[in-house]
């Protein structure tokens, strides 16, 4: 990481959950990453066996305290800005009840922004895995 590098922000979606169905560029981001923010969703304990990142849970989670979406946002932006590759990683798809395009916009300016998609459930039912 270096203060002097562009900040590199992946919007990653870890489909159904299992970090074996995640796509090949979300578990390289995932390797790569110096910093990842990930939801509630997420599987820590893996997580933390895929990566060497800082990371840190902001989910969100019904009748408990979360972080709130301006502190996710101002915390990627921190990051970007000092130059780290940042991993937002999230449960099911980055833009489906995800809040993906908020981040982004939050982004615009301040880093190279890239979305690595996930498998949706539903694609793993009809393929039967």
């Amino acid at each position: 990481m270096s203060a002097g590098r562009a900040g590199f922000v992946s919007l990653v979606g870890a489909g159904p959950g299992d970090p074996e169905l995640w796509t090949v560029r979300a578990l390289r981001r995932v390797q790569d990453a110096d910093l990842v923010l990930y939801d509630a969703l997420i599987d820590a304990r893996a997580l933390h066996e895929l990566t060497k990142a800082q990371c840190f849970c902001v989910g969100k989670r019904a009748g408990r305290a979360s972080v709130r979406q301006e502190t996710i946002n101002r915390l990627l932006v921190r990051a970007a800005r000092q130059g780290k590759r940042v991993v937002r990683l999230k449960g099911g798809d980055p833009f489906v009840f995800g809040r993906g395009a908020e981040e982004a916009i939050a982004l615009k300016g301040d880093a190279t922004t890239q979305v690595a998609a996930a498998i949706s459930a539903a694609s793993v039912k009809r393929a039967g895995l």
